[in-house]
């Protein structure tokens, strides 16, 4: 259930000519009241006798009683209440009693005192109802609404438990501002399935991803599309900026322009300075990693180090400051849109639905530390700058690899919220994470069904050799892993990293201590993607490296079967 307060008017008349009219798309069907101040008000739209004339001049009689220049000079207060898309329809019974109790939480009217403002509450739809009230008493007195928008949400929460609706998180003011009514009914008449507010936020967005300065950004603003207007003050300085969509136009044919702070709070231009004033990113597109065929720039090289870049942001998130933790959960904002940009076309759907929520996940009133977060940006722009990815061979295989590792740090992320009682940020994370639950699924399948060919192609030995070494480094998990379709693939990994030098025991026993294993749905998996990226391994089991050939015997019988612990030896009696 949805309360929301508007701006306060003057006209009370005009304000029920458009609740019992049509609507601006006629929308509304069969206006009527539910409830009012004395349950006695005319009801224009079921009595034939009643006009709205007369409703008005009943709901501003108090302001009669009170000399013209104490009147406030906004008088009409106005809410309306929706509830949620999936939620059962109400009476008008069950809506009259919430539109008592809302007016009771602002202030509006006292029900037990039998003082206050007159209201009135129009149904026009099935989903929601519409309060206007007086802001004057028959006494004169004015009621105190300050904090009422709190209150009214208050009393939201409490009536979705009593009436079994759908249970919303509350909000701390951070959120991005919804779409209006009218800018839904204006999508849904151009046959477009968003509104032009959620496009150009999820464009500006992308524009920011990775963006080095003003320059680059306003550049990737008009490459999108975008009509771009900025606000210089008389030195020339800039100040900030607007967007619109080139065919959004209003009823005059001019563009409809949304200012960034308007998209969301951390969209304003001294809110993106903030991200440019740590430190300018590298402005090559392969940077900063180990030197290795597998680390190679274009788009798997980037993936590679956006999962390295997730993995440490990771710890800092656990065990760092909040002003820190905070910097790295915005920039992992940044990551997730710079991926969906772009990812291949059978990830991209689900990498584009998480990176819209974790958008709430982003932000919250603890003020992040920027220049920390230089790790997670740097990846951004690698993968903006990297390209497109084909979603096969080792772009597509690192793709798998990075998801991977970006779903721990958004589950990261949402247990951080979740401690500090960010309710719509935790809820955020983890519906996001759910979305790279999906997207993971279909960038895994190719790599890792070769990485579990090559482990079934494994001599008996070898495969033994690798059960022994797993019930060694990880007793506590290794019959859990043996038993997933993934075992094969581990154990292949296992090989790669002793082939190329490594201590396949060591790396192992690291790789599970890092956390958040018990939210994997497959072990295994997460275990081959933390070898393969710390070992420096390409991702995709076509490019590895091939094993010797007494590795490499087929043998399937005793296929990773955990190793038998030698029966005793009987003594002499």
């Amino acid at each position: 259930m949805i309360p929301r307060i508007h701006k306060r008017g003057q006209r009370t008349l005009g304000l029920l000519y458009y609740l019992y009219g049509p609507g601006k798309f006629e929308e509304h069907t069969d206006p009527h009241l539910v409830a009012s101040w004395d349950s006695n008000a005319p009801d224009p739209g079921r009595d034939q006798s009643a006009t709205l004339k007369q409703l008005q001049q009943l709901l501003d009689q108090p302001l009669e009683n009170i000399d013209a220049s104490e009147r406030p000079k906004k008088h009409v207060w106005h809410v309306s209440v929706r509830n949620a898309a999936e939620d059962r329809i109400l009476s008008d019974q069950e809506w009259g009693d919430i539109a008592r109790r809302m007016v009771a939480a602002a202030g509006i009217d006292d029900p037990e005192l039998g003082t206050g403002c007159r209201w009135a509450a129009v149904r026009h739809a099935d989903d929601h109802i519409h309060i206007v009230a007086t802001l004057v008493r028959e006494d004169g007195y004015k009621p105190d609404l300050n904090h009422d928008a709190a209150r009214v949400q208050a009393q939201a929460r409490t009536l979705e438990a009593e009436l079994g609706l759908r249970r919303l998180s509350k909000g701390d003011g951070t959120a991005a501002q919804r779409p209006t009514s009218a800018e839904r009914h204006k999508a849904k008449r151009l046959g477009r399935e968003r509104t032009a507010r959620e496009e150009l936020r999820e464009t500006v967005r992308r524009a920011v991803a990775g963006a080095s300065g003003e320059e680059e950004f306003f550049d990737r603003l008009a490459a999108a599309g975008l009509l771009v207007r900025k606000r210089a003050a008389p030195s020339g300085d800039l100040l900030g900026y607007k967007v619109a969509l080139p065919e959004d136009r209003n009823k005059d044919g001019e563009p409809v322009f949304y200012p960034g702070a308007r998209l969301a709070p951390d969209l304003s231009l001294p809110r993106i300075r903030e991200r440019w004033s740590a430190g300018a990113l590298d402005q090559s597109s392969a940077i900063a990693a180990p030197a290795s065929r597998a680390a190679a720039g274009g788009p798997a090289g980037a993936r590679r180090r956006t999962a390295s870049a997730a993995w440490q942001a990771v710890l800092i998130v656990e065990h760092g400051p909040d002003t820190v933790a905070a910097a790295h959960i915005a920039a992992a904002g940044e990551v997730l849109d710079a991926l969906a940009m772009t990812s291949a076309a059978h990830t991209r759907h689900a990498l584009r639905e998480a990176a819209a929520v974790f958008e709430r996940a982003s932000r919250s009133h603890v003020r992040a530390e920027r220049g920390h977060d230089r790790g997670l940006r740097q990846a951004a722009r690698d993968l903006v700058h990297g390209g497109p990815a084909l979603g096969r061979g080792e772009d597509g295989a690192s793709t798998a690899m990075a998801i991977d590792m970006l779903f721990f740090l958004v589950t990261t992320v949402g247990h951080w919220h979740a401690k500090k009682s960010h309710a719509q940020q935790a809820a955020a994370a983890h519906q996001a994470a759910q979305h790279l639950r999906t997207a993971y699924q279909s960038a895994s399948i190719p790599s890792l069904g070769a990485l579990q060919q090559r482990g079934r192609h494994l001599s008996r030995g070898m495969l033994h050799r690798q059960a022994v070494l797993l019930h060694h480094a990880l007793p506590e998990l290794a019959e859990q892993v043996i038993a997933e379709p993934g075992w094969y693939a581990l154990a292949a990994t296992l090989a790669d990293t002793e082939a190329a030098g490594h201590d396949p025991a060591a790396l192992l026993a690291h790789a599970a201590s890092r956390r958040e294993l018990g939210t994997a749905v497959s072990v295994s998996d997460v275990l081959v993607w933390r070898l393969r990226r710390t070992a420096d391994l390409p991702a995709d089991a076509s490019e590895a490296t091939p094993l010797a050939p007494d590795a490499q015997t087929p043998d399937r019988r005793a296929a990773g079967r955990a190793p038998r612990r030698p029966a005793p030896r009987r003594g002499r009696s």
